[in-house]
């Protein structure tokens, strides 16, 4: 399994008691949607190892797992490490709602500009995500990625409309 065909799940941020389970950060909306898994891939090394679980019990967005085969002389080994799932496992999504790598690449319109260029990525780092898109002229546009200033997502035509708030594209392209 190749990291590019996985989404991150989450990672192991300590030892949870003294059995060899773990606690783990599940950093998805969602943690519930989780609760029954049988299995993760553990990064390790730059390598993807898949790891069974024997038990997982949620509380918020952390999870207590006990793997299989992991006990408390194997634990320390794990920590720090990142959770992943594939792709295929993600939940189907509708509307206006979306996954931020299944957007990369559509096509960026705004219910007043019309054509905006290509959404070239969505930058994460900062208290709210921004669509990081690249318009025909080489410009680049920023747009936070707020529920009310999207429009429309048509996975379809691989595009999405937006409305921005005024002024905010003509401070780029100006």
């Amino acid at each position: 399994m190749n990291i590019t065909d996985c989404f991150y799940l989450g990672k192991i941020t300590k030892p949870f008691g003294y059995k060899g389970e773990v606690d783990i950060f599940l950093d998805v909306d969602e943690p519930k949607n989780y609760a029954k898994l049988d299995a993760v891939f553990v990064e390790l090394k730059g390598q993807l190892i898949p790891y069974f679980i024997q038990t997982i019990r949620l509380k918020n967005n952390h999870a207590v797992v006990q793997f299989q085969d992991v006990n408390t002389d194997n634990v320390q080994s794990l920590i720090g490490a990142k959770l992943y799932l594939p792709l295929a496992a993600l939940p189907k999504l509708d509307g206006h709602k979306f996954y931020f790598h299944e957007v990369i690449g559509f096509s960026m319109k705004d219910a007043n500009h019309g054509e905006l260029g290509t959404l070239e990525n969505i930058m994460d780092n900062g208290p709210q995500p921004i669509f990081q898109i690249k318009h025909p002229n080489g410009k680049e546009i920023l747009i936070p990625i707020i529920d009310e200033f999207i429009v429309d997502v048509n996975r379809e035509t691989r595009s999405m409309t937006t409305h921005a708030p005024e002024g905010l594209i003509d401070f780029y392209l100006t």
